[in-house]
């Protein structure tokens, strides 16, 4: 099994991206309010889209000050009961965690390949952002829903009326808060599979791939899976949180679409309330994954977790579950830490 305790050489922990104030961002997160107020209609929606054009709205803020990073000692007892967990689940298991303030990284089997399933998802937002900005696609560019592109599974766009325009703005915002399989086809079909393969190696992703049968529904083994690993998602994720997926303007905007995530299970369920989490999740083929970034009060995380052959899909999240809870013992600020001497752990 390999695991890693040592610092990540690769990701340096520079300052999180906060919230760009420019005339785009003013403009997009404007007609992303509009869009969803005409689209949905309905007052929980309207809450969404403002929360985002607040965000987006805001001056940057400084970097936040950790005053009590986890220490080394909490650091090696976390790892340790993370790795125990790990060798005994029922499962092929992949994990990788960075503490974002310390550089302190760990990993299990972080370099595995796992079917991707909707983790696919993130690196297409990313792609299509590419693609804005090299000014051949805007976020206003409509699509037109059709029968051809209508796909079953997770989603509300399913149930719309052929012929509906949606604009690439929302569809996005589909695609990662509901997993939306029908928005995640409109936006393959309009950039290509060949512009998206190109693009993710452009990420710097060597083994996350895209095909045709990859995107199959089916819960048989297909010819040409989609895979990814726990690094590689985790390497996403940082790249978001430090305002280089594509622009930081863009980085900041697919945060803030990671952060309305509607899934309530697998990480989110293990973290407390008031907690914030900018995550995705994915399930399909005996594969379960959830990878995201915790905001924390000792320090902010990024965190994969990714699971195949699994029993079943609910020892699966049970399994990411638990990972989260055990992140949460070492991360969170209570009167017990307080009182604890240097160095000791509770965990």
């Amino acid at each position: 099994m390999q695991q890693n305790h040592g610092h990540d050489k690769r990701h340096s922990a520079t300052a999180p991206p906060r919230k760009p104030g420019g005339v785009f961002y003013r403009l997009a997160g404007k007609l992303f309010l509009s869009l969803l107020i005409a689209a949905a209609g309905g007052v929980s929606v309207y809450y969404v889209g403002d929360g985002l054009l607040r965000s987006l709205g805001e001056k940057p803020e400084p970097k936040r000050v950790v005053e009590a990073p986890i220490k080394d000692a909490e650091w090696q007892a976390m790892v340790s009961s993370l790795g125990k967990i790990s060798r005994a689940y029922k499962g092929r298991v992949g994990i990788y965690i960075k503490d974002i303030e310390t550089g302190k990284t760990w990993s299990y089997n972080a370099d595995r390949l796992f079917p991707s399933a909707s983790l696919v998802k993130v690196p297409i937002m990313a792609a299509v952002f590419e693609k804005i900005q090299t000014g051949s696609m805007t976020l206003d560019t409509q699509i037109k829903l059709t029968r051809q592109k209508r796909v079953g599974g997770s989603g509300s766009l399913k149930w719309v009326r052929d012929g509906t325009s949606l604009s690439v703005m929302e569809i996005i915002y589909k695609m990662i808060t509901e997993s939306d399989n029908t928005a995640t086809r409109m936006l393959i079909d309009s950039v290509g599979m060949p512009y998206l393969s190109e693009s993710f190696r452009k990420m710097g992703l060597e083994h996350t791939n895209i095909t045709p049968e990859g995107m199959s529904l089916t819960s048989g083994r297909v010819v040409r899976e989609n895979y990814t690993t726990a690094s590689e998602m985790a390497y996403l994720m940082e790249q978001v949180y430090e305002g280089k997926l594509v622009s930081r303007e863009s980085s900041e905007f697919m945060l803030d679409v990671l952060k309305h995530n509607k899934s309530r299970s697998r990480l989110r369920r293990g973290l407390p309330l008031g907690w914030e989490i900018g995550h995705k999740t994915g399930l399909l083929r005996k594969a379960c994954h959830d990878v995201g970034i915790v905001f924390s009060p000792r320090g902010d995380y990024v965190i994969a977790v990714l699971t195949s052959e699994v029993p079943n899909y609910s020892s699966a999240k049970n399994f990411i579950t638990r990972v989260a809870k055990l992140t949460f013992r070492y991360y969170k600020i209570d009167s017990e830490f307080a009182g604890r001497p240097e160095g000791r752990s509770s965990g």
